[in-house]
């Protein structure tokens, strides 16, 4: 996979609870370098890093309902609302996960269509976070979310046990077939790991270790 193809499928986070906005200004450093697909920022920091990406191509994403999704319906419709209004172009949404994991599927369905609704038209991805779930609701999530709307079913926010795999992501690819798109967040570290994923099935790579991977790829396309 060349260094430019890889990099289109990135998505750089800064989202670790202790970032700062000179952590935010290295991110938007390394995301304009490497041209990535987007950067991934705390709703803090929407702001500022709209005022920084202003002159490029790199996408401007949030996350909302971030980290554990157990905020009720309301709060993540105002939060999106919100992002939107401070200039996010797409949002990443954690989902209930106790609802998904007691088959409250209503409250799972109608959450995840309200904030696609209040999205107006923005690509919506729904975070899983699939280190608590079994195979049955990454499943069954993944049809959830094609209904209500959303664009795509993302692995994992980073911040749980374990990361994105390559079953994970193969079982969420052949779940939503070509429906919705899929990204793969959480421990991807280097070059060999990011390429495993995409070929699995995965859209989108979510990484704070972009830099790394990117410069690996350069490396063995020299």
């Amino acid at each position: 996979m060349t260094t430019i193809d890889l990099a289109g499928r990135i998505e750089h986070a800064v989202l670790s609870p202790q970032a700062t906005e000179k952590d935010l200004q290295d991110a938007v450093r390394v995301a304009v370098r490497w041209g990535v697909r987007a950067l991934v920022v705390k709703p803090c920091h929407l702001a500022a890093a709209a005022r920084m990406l202003a002159s490029s191509d790199v996408k401007l994403v949030t996350v909302i309902g971030f980290p554990h999704g157990g905020q009720t319906t309301e709060t993540k419709v105002f939060e999106t609302r919100e992002a939107v209004a401070r200039g996010a172009q797409e949002i990443d949404l954690v989902l209930n996960i106790g609802a998904l994991r007691q088959r409250d599927l209503a409250a799972v369905f109608y959450e995840i269509r309200a904030v696609v609704e209040a999205a107006a038209g923005r690509p919506v991805k729904v975070i899983l976070e699939n280190a608590y779930l079994d195979d049955w609701p990454k499943r069954l999530a993944g049809r959830l979310a094609a209904r209500a709307g959303a664009s795509y079913v993302k692995t994992g926010t980073g911040f749980a046990p374990t990361g994105a795999t390559v079953a994970d992501v193969a079982l969420m690819r052949r779940s939503v077939g070509g429906r919705l798109g899929v990204k793969a967040a959480g421990g991807i570290r280097s070059y060999a790991d990011a390429v495993a994923l995409v070929e699995a099935g995965a859209d989108l790579i979510g990484t704070s270790h972009t830099e790394a991977i990117l410069t690996e790829a350069a490396r063995r396309a020299a």
